[in-house]
């Protein structure tokens, strides 16, 4: 099937070279000697393409980058689109490119994503879907994981009463949210200017909901440390492109945001080890659980600090010990 997709589209005659797998199901293959630089993304079923075939075709049509969609058979779940290259942000800083310079060019493309009215469709981000998603990880992973036993309803329905109360106060606050918009999923595409900058991928997954969940993933991000100054100059750049933004009241809703991020991530790097056998992702855990704390501080986060006080002792919000995940 996929080689009569691949001949279909003129890339018959490519050679494949596929691209180390990531936390998600989806599988991505280089083609090499086609018609133009592409990428072959196969996410045959229960994974869905739909999603990202309409994202890609909304973020192109405000004027940003996403990759172009050169085929697709979503039934197949192939997806044959533009290849932005190998010059990620996560891969630039790496190699040590300028911090600062490239978090606040991220933060300009946020800030067009984000003033960008929203296309209709898109799945609900909000306290109920963030409360869910929470428990997933967190209470059906990290909790048996380490503390030896299922939760029970009660506490069950303690989280969920806390987020929804901790989140709801910015409900009223509704738009694009990529909900992965982080340095591995962002492009530095050379030959264009200004927002059109950053490429954009990985962005199947958006939903409607507070656009500060995006700028918490960039500027407290899971997967690396981010320095103060390149935070700062993210965060700065933002707001400067977005004037219209009460930041007072944005800055609350990222704490917010932040609090129900962190603890959803540092379990969810439990469940991949557990479940899918990637014990490589626990190494971000105590960066989870230290932000978390941070954003605990915030006054936005007293319903959920409140509920974890009662919940769960400070010296247990660590993940399960690595030596005691299965080999």
């Amino acid at each position: 099937m996929t080689a009569a997709f691949l001949q279909a589209a003129g890339f018959g005659a490519a050679r494949l070279d596929p691209l180390p797998s990531d936390a998600s199901a989806r599988r991505y293959t280089r083609l090499l000697g086609g018609p133009r630089p592409a990428l072959l993304m196969e996410a045959p079923p229960p994974e869905n393409t739909r999603p990202f075939i309409a994202i890609a075709g909304h973020i192109l049509g405000v004027g940003l980058s996403a990759p172009e969609i050169i085929a697709a058979d979503p039934e197949a779940g192939l997806v044959l689109l533009e290849d932005f290259g190998d010059a990620t942000h996560a891969a630039l800083l790496d190699s040590g490119a300028d911090a600062p310079e490239l978090y606040a060019e991220a933060a300009e493309t946020l800030a067009a994503l984000h003033e960008a009215p929203p296309p209709p469709g898109l799945p609900a981000w909000d306290a109920a879907a963030m409360a869910r998603a929470t428990a997933a990880t967190f209470l059906d992973w990290w909790w048996p994981a380490m503390m030896g036993q299922a939760p029970s309803d009660a506490l069950r329905a303690g989280l969920d009463d806390a987020l929804r109360a901790m989140l709801a106060p910015f409900a009223a606050t509704q738009g694009f949210v990529h909900r992965d918009y982080f340095p591995a999923n962002l492009m530095r595409l050379e030959a264009r200017t200004g927002a059109r900058r950053t490429g954009l991928l990985d962005f199947q997954d958006a939903g409607l909901g507070h656009p500060a969940y995006d700028l918490v993933s960039l500027v407290q991000d899971a997967r690396r440390d981010v320095a103060p100054a390149a935070r700062d100059a993210a965060i700065e750049r933002y707001f400067a492109a977005r004037p219209g933004v009460a930041r007072e009241d944005f800055t609350a809703a990222m704490a917010a945001c932040a609090a129900q991020r962190h603890l959803r991530v540092a379990a969810l790097w439990v469940r991949l080890s557990r479940r899918d056998n990637k014990h490589h992702y626990l190494v971000h855990g105590p960066r989870c659980w230290r932000l978390l704390a941070e954003a605990l501080e915030h006054p936005a986060a007293a319903p959920l600090r409140l509920w974890l006080d009662a919940a769960l002792p400070r010296h247990l919000r660590r993940n399960p010990d690595p030596a005691k995940e299965p080999a």
